[in-house]
C-alpha cells in the first residue's frame, strides 16, 4: 500500500519452508513479514494479541494442526495454505481461505496469491497497493534425498527425466531429487526454461545451437520432442 504494508505472519513447523517464505515475502515490496513461528500454539498467542492481515499456514503441524488452528481463531485474517497434501484443498477452501499453494512453492505461483489478497484489500479501502518492483527469484529449492537444496538458476543448464527422479544438470554437476516434470516447471520461471521433450527442461540462455531438432548445451545434444515442437521455436523466436 502507498504508508501501509500487508502483515504477514507464517506458520511452518519445518524451518526451510519458513526461510523460503520469508524470502518470497521480502521481494514483494507490499509485504511486511511481521512474525514466523514453528509452534502453532505459539503463534495462536501471538495472534490472538496483534493485528495481522494474512497468515501463511501450514497444514500438517505437531500439536495442532492449521485446521484446528483456524477453527480456534476468532479474529481470523486473509488465510493462505500451505501444504505438500493436496488432499486437504477441499477442506481449505470450505474454510474461507484466500488460497491454496501445494509445495514446493515457485515464485510465481507465491506472487499469483498475495496479489489475490492485495486485490481484496484494495477493494476493501481506498488505498491502492502497488505490484510493482518486485524482484524475480534468483535461485530455488528442491528437494533431494536428505534435505531442501538451493540451486541458483543461472546455474541450471536442463534438467533430465530418469525414472522416478529428476536430475538437474547444473554447470558445477548434477543433483537429484524425487520432483516430477509439472513440479519443476512450477518452481522454474516463465520465459526462461521450457519443456522441449518429455523428458527434458531446458535452460533457453544456454542453448548453444539448434539442428535438425537436436539442441546442443554443454555438449550434450537433447531432443526437441514432436508435442513441444511448436511451443519451442516460438520461444526461440
Amino acid at each position: 500500500m502507498d504508508t501501509m504494508k500487508i502483515k504477514c505472519v507464517v506458520v511452518d513447523d519445518e524451518p526451510l519452508a519458513i526461510e523460503k517464505l520469508s524470502s518470497f515475502i521480502g521481494r514483494i515490496p507490499y509485504l511486511e513479514l511481521t512474525e514466523t513461528f514453528t509452534n502453532p500454539l505459539d503463534a495462536l498467542s501471538y495472534l490472538r494479541t496483534n493485528d495481522t492481515d494474512l497468515l501463511f499456514l501450514d497444514i500438517q503441524m505437531e500439536d495442532l494442526t492449521g485446521i484446528q488452528l483456524i477453527d480456534v481463531l476468532q479474529k481470523k485474517p486473509k488465510i493462505i495454505l500451505t501444504t505438500a497434501y493436496d488432499q486437504y484443498a477441499l477442506k481449505g477452501y470450505e474454510l474461507n481461505i484466500s488460497d491454496y499453494l501445494l509445495k514446493p512453492i515457485s515464485f510465481e505461483r507465491f506472487l499469483k496469491a498475495v496479489n489475490k489478497v492485495a486485490d481484496v484489500f484494495n477493494a476493501e479501502s481506498p488505498v491502492t497497493v502497488k505490484h510493482e518492483n518486485v524482484v524475480t527469484p534468483s535461485f530455488i529449492f528442491v528437494k533431494t534425498e536428505y534435505r531442501m537444496q538451493r540451486i541458483m538458476l543461472d546455474d541450471i543448464l536442463y534438467v533430465e527425466g530418469m525414472k522416478d527422479y529428476l536430475h538437474i544438470i547444473t554447470k558445477t554437476g548434477g543433483i537429484m531429487t524425487l520432483m516430477n516434470f509439472a513440479q519443476m516447471m512450477t518452481q522454474l520461471p516463465h520465459g526462461s526454461f521450457i519443456r522441449v521433450h518429455k523428458s527434458y527442461i531446458v535452460s533457453l540462455s544456454k542453448i548453444e545451437s539448434v539442428e535438425r531438432d537436436r539442441i546442443l548445451i554443454n555438449g550434450k545434444r537433447i531432443p526437441v520432442g514432436e508435442t513441444y515442437r511448436k511451443d519451442f521455436y516460438t520461444a526461440l523466436e
